[in-house]
């Protein structure tokens, strides 16, 4: 039998500490934290990623990736040489892969002014030690990873700023270092995965167009420019957010500016087995990024108290009456 996916657990950062929600059932509304973890003294996170068992935190700071206990005791800390004293334009970025083995850090080290260019690092998850690290060609000010849900590979997007975006794949090979494969595009952002895998979703740097290409290969499936869901390309254009809702479904947030030039923003939905449109889609949010489809049917806002607010689609299962007195 093939194992169950472990639950998705989400990190976010309030009051200088990093809290872990658990996406496990189809529970919806305000999330609770099922754990809350302190950084060590002095470290500002960057970003951060839990272990599915709740046990561990990784995060990154400027100028360093610290693994922590869920108690606060270090297992383990890597220094990124030579210190940086530059503060803002480079954000180092981690994740933990599928089987919770291995840490994956993007280091922007140009952007960071330590005399070389970007690295990709590959840490032991337990000891922390380095088995891979890519030396490349960017200069990037931070990068999202993607976990694919399936092989286990890694997606990684580095945004150049307006130099535009470079994304570059990881592959853990047993007994050996993993392989990298750069994707032939410097124009393309990529948004999310699907969740079974087998494509995933790009925007066009310059915001004209969104496409749909096969995993792992890249093969452009489909693409949608910004007239394909009515809007001129003149006025509007396509955000680099939105994301899987479903498998067959895709989220895409087109935006633009009005007469009054207030900026404005709605999602539309896309059906990615046909390209086909499947109307808009209607969310109470702030800005275009804050909706975070989960692939599963549901999707995160934030709440006003500052934990996440999960919703969903799907009807949910009639309350049974009550028996009769």
């Amino acid at each position: 039998m093939t194992p169950a996916p472990p639950p998705k657990v989400i990190a976010r950062h309030r009051d200088g500490r990093i809290h872990a929600y658990v996406v496990d059932s189809g529970a919806c509304g305000t999330l609770e934290p099922a754990a809350v973890f302190q950084p060590r003294a002095g470290d500002e996170v960057v970003e951060s990623v839990v272990r599915h068992d709740l046990e561990q935190v990784v995060y990154t700071t400027l100028n360093g990736v610290v693994c922590l206990t869920r108690a606060g005791d270090l297992v383990w800390a890597s220094d990124f040489e030579p210190h940086s004293d530059v503060r803002h334009g480079h954000r180092p970025g981690c994740a933990m892969s599928l089987d919770g083995r291995t840490v994956w850090v993007y280091r922007p080290d140009a952007m960071a002014g330590r005399g070389g260019g970007d690295q990709w690092v590959v840490h032991d998850a337990e000891s922390g030690a380095i088995l891979a690290r890519r030396e490349l060609e960017t200069v990037g000010h931070g990068a999202g990873h993607h976990v694919h849900s399936a092989d286990g590979s890694v997606y990684l997007d580095i945004g150049e700023g307006q130099d535009g975006s470079v994304i570059l794949r990881g592959t853990a090979r047993a007994g050996g270092e993993p392989e990298f494969v750069t994707y032939p595009w410097s124009d393309r952002c990529l948004i999310d995965l699907a969740p079974s895998g087998q494509q995933f979703m790009t925007v066009d740097h310059d915001q004209a167009d969104v496409a749909f290409h096969h995993h792992p290969n890249g093969d452009v499936l489909f693409t949608l420019p910004v007239e394909a869901f009515g809007y001129d390309p003149e006025e509007s254009f396509v955000e680099w957010s939105g994301g899987y809702l479903t498998d067959d479904t895709a989220v895409v947030t087109l935006g633009g500016e009005s007469q009054d030039e207030e900026e404005w923003f709605r999602y539309h939905l896309v059906d990615v087995r046909t390209g086909m449109l499947s109307g808009e889609f209607t969310v109470e949010v702030s800005n275009p990024y804050e909706l975070v489809p989960l692939g599963d049917g549901s999707w995160l806002t934030d709440g006003p108290d500052g934990h996440p607010v999960r919703w969903s689609r799907a009807p949910q299962p009639p309350v049974p009456p009550h028996p009769a007195g």
